[in-house]
């Protein structure tokens, strides 16, 4: 076991979560992730509203490359954390404290490395050259460049919010996540508007300062949660006699885990960048965009918040029982999960068929020709959703079992060769339409959730194993 000079833990493990209920357990940690992600929204929304009354234009299309590019880097370096959750879940659901604590702080010390060696510098450096690779407009890259040069310099906040989230709720405790979650929004909301528009003796800052807002925002709430591990207040916990040394042991198993998790998010990312191409190509290329744009991008993600919430829970609770040597029950928990899922796709795939017109003029989606293919969209979605659901869920359960690679494998399949080689296709034969693209969507998570499930079934990942702590 890790560290034998541990003091011992003040706040236990919730064994609920491999003794009582599925579904409660289930619930318990997915529910708070779903609230987090409404609230990070909100925070969105009103970055490019602000930005786009004092900027303009050319500013929230600053932001918006400029996330694009940020969150596919640290995403992807993050991926790590992927594999700290694996391990954290085994230990957990195994009741061996030593091993959790001593696997999240060696994932703090990669972290800290990897944020202030490796990506501040490259990232601060490589900044105009990213810009012209994605083809920003000269000023866009102006309002541009200071933005995502902050974000790079200042990265760790987002690094440890990253790194902290995942470790808490892989260990059962999903409460401290989502108070996390809801003070670096409110903080970031608060920074942004004294800084985008200045306020007092504070001159106004614009997309600058929407870039500072969130650096503060990040670090604070980061922060205030390393301290709370350090003061014995939470179920993770840090004290000073850790050392700074590596357990390379310990950090071949995050990376061997993560990896796998890092390149399944670039591939989609690259998948949704050429699907965003063949929409540019049709007829009404910006009617379809806006229609993608409000459809799949904000209404859709009333069923994908969940999705994703559940597909988190769905990790934690199924690595968890795999801890605790209950591999039968763990078989179960993405069934469960699903079920939670099917149900919030069904009620919002029923909105999405009988008031389509309501949802699309919350955008001020209601000219002719982008309504129209804004409701198609939406009914092919509201189809697609249930697809969604499973295929998250089952997702979550191969990567809460230690199975990283066979998502990644299934994503490249049924969310790059299937979508994209079809649209190739058809617009090399007859000719590309929207309802071609809707139709390679569905498709693609149709095959997603078929061969996610038929992964699962085959119970490989029970004899997956991971490195002790020592």
């Amino acid at each position: 076991m890790a560290d034998a000079s541990s003091p011992p833990p003040r706040k236990q493990f919730d064994r609920s979560i491999v003794d009582g209920p599925l579904s409660t357990a289930v619930w318990k940690l997915a529910w708070p992730t779903m609230l987090q992600n409404v609230i990070g929204g909100l925070q969105g929304v009103i970055d490019h509203a602000m930005v786009g009354h004092y900027v303009g234009l050319a500013g929230n299309a600053a932001i918006g490359v400029s996330i694009q590019i940020f969150v596919l880097v640290i995403v992807f370096i993050a991926s790590v954390f992927s594999g700290m959750g694996v391990l954290v879940a085994r230990y957990a659901g195994a009741n061996d404290h030593d091993g959790v604590n001593h696997t999240v702080w060696q994932a703090f010390l990669v972290a800290v490395f990897m944020s202030v060696v490796v990506l501040a510098p490259l990232g601060y450096v490589m900044a105009p050259w990213l810009l012209t690779l994605v083809n920003a407009a000269p000023q866009v890259q102006a309002e541009a460049l200071p933005y995502l040069r902050i974000m790079f310099a200042t990265n760790i906040g987002m690094m440890m919010f990253f790194m902290m989230s995942g470790a808490l709720r892989a260990a059962g405790d999903a409460q401290t996540t989502l108070r996390m979650g809801v003070a670096m929004t409110v903080l970031n909301i608060t920074f942004n508007i004294i800084l985008i528009g200045g306020m007092g003796p504070i001159p106004a800052m614009g997309t600058a300062g929407a870039a500072i807002g969130t650096a503060l925002a990040s670090g604070l709430a980061s922060g205030t949660v390393i301290w709370l591990m350090f003061s014995d207040k939470l179920v993770i916990r840090f004290h000073g006699g850790m050392t700074i040394k590596p357990d390379w042991a310990i950090i071949r198993e995050l990376f061997r885990f993560g990896l796998p998790t890092g390149f399944q998010g670039v591939a989609m990312n690259i998948a949704g960048v050429m699907m965003l191409g063949f929409i540019g190509s049709l007829q009404y290329s910006a009617e379809a965009q806006a229609a993608y744009a409000v459809t799949y991008t904000e209404l859709f993600s009333l069923i994908t918040w969940t999705s994703v919430g559940l597909m988190g829970a769905t990790a934690a609770v199924t690595g968890q029982n795999l801890g605790a040597g209950r591999p039968d029950r763990a078989a179960s928990v993405p069934r469960v999960a699903a079920r939670i899922g099917l149900a919030v796709a069904a009620t919002v795939g029923l909105l999405f068929v009988t008031i389509p017109g309501p949802l699309l003029s919350i955008f001020a989606l209601t000219d002719p020709i982008g309504g129209a293919l804004g409701r198609q969209l939406l009914a092919f979605l509201a189809v697609s959703g249930f697809f969604v659901t499973v295929a998250l869920t089952y997702s979550g359960g191969l990567q809460g079992t230690g199975d990283t690679k066979s998502p990644l494998y299934i994503s490249i399949v049924s969310q790059v060769i299937i979508p994209v080689g079809l649209c190739s296709l058809l617009s090399a034969t007859v000719g590309l339409e929207a309802w071609h693209i809707w139709t390679a969507i569905v498709l693609g998570h149709f095959t997603r959730a078929v061969l996610s499930v038929w992964r699962f079934g085959q119970g490989k990942w029970k004899t997956i194993t991971v490195q002790s702590a020592s």
